[in-house]
């Protein structure tokens, strides 16, 4: 039997190509795609591209091409099902098992879309049609929406007419409309009641842009109804699960990197007007794990930003004790606190969108910051009061998954409260040393290496080897003599090293009078510093590792002139072209 096709566009719809491919191969950014060493064959030089927007991955070395799919099975050996099965299990879905119940349930989840998409439709038009919306129109009037955002967010309007529901029980089953949990049976009345009338609906898409459950806000505040209401859990909806607006901001995700967390829909609707596209709301629940890992494999940063009130304070910290667990090294969680009485939504509106973002930027607090600097300002001048403390912190930073980020909260969280009790820390300051790099620094690190490629690495690890061991290097200069760097600095670098040292015939570098910033650069940034620092007195060692170092160097020259030729061939098609191509190619193969 075949997989359903929504079933495999939901897995794909889920996972990021690069995502999937990252688990296998070490990829980095390189414009709009990615690139790493090839998993089919062995290579030094990268061949190998991932490109999210177009879901495929490529690889120049052997032709392999293909999908999320084809990667799973072609480097894990798997067939077809059991390829879908793992990356179910990866996008946090339930396998498919082809049982008559899973038959069941599939013809039952596609009319209970259909219920949804003429419930949604029908009442989006409503409220541009019929003049007893107008309650509702200028409800939204009020709150500054325009059309554009009403036909954006397909927002509706259900009013107490029965027409609709007299339509939709005729065409569908009392049961498969009961399942939706857009109708209610009212036991006084004996009759079933729609769920949101008179209110204003949102629709709450899953991540592939069906509607599958409503938000509904009234339009008079009363004591006796609640003010926003969602659809009921069901079969195929659980809150915990879905996110406001992720169906579109998904798609974003190519081009941005951070993604504003926000409480309500009309806080997505109000940044969204203000050209803030990529945020999402958490339907009104606390934040959940799974909500956190689903807005990981979209973004590498996630700003949570709720109302900037007492209950807004409170469910950020429920949301940081949730989130931090799923915390990895290469993402980002931050808590962004308005100025109270103000939500997104109103904010944005008297501020502007530039305002905005420039705030989030110099007022975002990272999210391991904020729960030691929420939790210290509980503590008293008292051994009871600091033990309490200690031990929630410490109880917090054990529940995270990833070892590294383990390790460095709480470290970053021992070294604050060393820092608050210099006297009864005294014991602990004396034998704790703190960590060389705090995680910020550990993160920030990481983020300064994203704008650096592959050959820029080499090149600081080249480098580095030529500072380190010149005597070494003035024994082997002939190693050295042709080799050509690419980045400017880089290069710059290089040539003051051989123009002040002669060649190396003075191997004593210490004192040459170049850029400081420029060989700060080098001693930071190479990646040859560890294997070198292990292998120092091991000569032979080191010269293999420059060799192979000049060898990619040589091979990235070579792959310059290649695609220069190939772009070149292209439009004059010439014999001498051709064949200077061709052995440029015998050579590549070569090294």
């Amino acid at each position: 039997m075949k997989y359903p096709k929504e079933y495999l566009q939901e897995i794909k719809n889920r996972l990021k190509t690069s995502t999937v491919v990252s688990k296998t191969v070490s990829l980095k950014k390189r414009g709009k795609e990615y690139v790493g060493l090839s998993p089919f064959k062995t290579e030094k030089t990268p061949s190998f591209t991932v490109n999210d927007e177009k879901e495929f991955y490529h690889c120049f070395s052997t032709a392999e091409h293909g999908n999320i799919f084809d990667f799973v099975m072609k480097t894990q050996n798997l067939r077809f099902g059991e390829s879908v099965k793992y990356l179910a299990n990866l996008a946090g879905m339930r396998p498919y098992t082809f049982s008559k119940e899973d038959e069941i349930r599939e013809e039952k989840w596609n009319k209970y879309k259909l219920i949804y998409a003429k419930y949604v439709e029908f009442y989006h038009k409503y409220l541009f049609k019929n003049s007893l919306a107008k309650e509702a129109k200028d409800y939204l009037k009020n709150r500054n929406l325009t059309v554009e955002e009403v036909k954006k967010f397909k927002i509706g309007y259900v009013s107490n007419d029965e027409n609709f529901k007299e339509e939709i029980f005729k065409e569908f089953t009392e049961s498969e409309i009961k399942e939706t949990g857009l109708f209610y049976f009212d036991e006084n009345k004996k009759k079933y009641v729609d769920r949101f009338r008179d209110r204003v609906i949102f629709p709450i898409n899953n991540i592939s842009g069906d509607p599958i459950a409503l938000g509904g806000r009234i339009l008079n505040d009363s004591k006796y109804l609640a003010k926003y209401i969602n659809s009921p859990e069901t079969p195929f909806f659980k809150k915990g699960n879905n996110l406001y607006n992720l169906d579109f901001t998904r798609k974003l995700s190519n081009n941005i990197n951070n993604i504003f967390l926000v409480e309500g829909y009309m806080d997505v609707v109000g940044l969204s007007k203000n050209k803030v596209d990529n945020v999402v709301a958490n339907l009104g629940t606390s934040l959940t794990t799974r909500q956190i890992i689903t807005l990981s494999q979209f973004f590498h940063h996630i700003i949570i930003c709720f109302d900037g009130d007492e209950s807004g304070y409170k469910a950020a910290l429920r949301s940081a004790e949730n989130s931090i667990i799923e915390l990895k090294p290469e993402k980002e969680i931050s808590f962004l606190f308005l100025p109270n009485k103000h939500d997104p939504d109103s904010f944005v509106n008297e501020k502007g969108k530039e305002f905005f973002e420039n705030f989030s930027k110099s007022n975002s607090v990272p999210i391991h910051k904020f729960i030691f600097n929420h939790y210290s300002k509980d503590i008293d001048d008292n051994p009871s009061s600091r033990a309490i403390f200690e031990k929630k912190l410490r109880s917090i930073s054990s529940t995270i998954k990833d070892e590294f980020i383990r390790k460095y909260v709480l470290e970053y969280f021992l070294g604050k409260i060393s820092d608050l009790t210099p006297n009864t820390n005294f014991k602990y300051k004396k034998n704790y040393s703190k960590p060389s790099k705090s995680l910020k620094s550990t993160q920030n690190f990481y983020n300064e290496t994203k704008s650096f490629t592959a050959i820029d690495i080499k090149e600081f690890s080249f480098l580095y080897i030529l500072l380190k061991k010149s005597k070494l290097i003035k024994n082997n200069f002939n190693l050295i003599e042709n080799v050509k760097l690419f980045s400017s600095e880089n290069k710059l670098l290089f040539e003051e090293i051989i123009s002040q040292t002669n060649k190396f015939e003075n191997s004593d570098i210490g004192n040459l009078k170049i850029d400081q910033s420029l060989i700060d650069r080098v001693l930071k940034y190479a990646s040859i510093k560890h294997i070198l620092t292990k292998n120092l007195n091991d000569d032979q060692k080191i010269l293999e590792i420059l060799s192979e170092l000049i060898r990619d160097l040589k091979n990235y020259e070579l792959e310059l002139r290649i695609s220069d030729l190939e772009s070149r061939f292209s439009k004059d098609l010439s014999e001498t072209t051709f064949n200077e191509l061709k052995e440029l190619k015998k050579l590549q193969k070569i090294n």
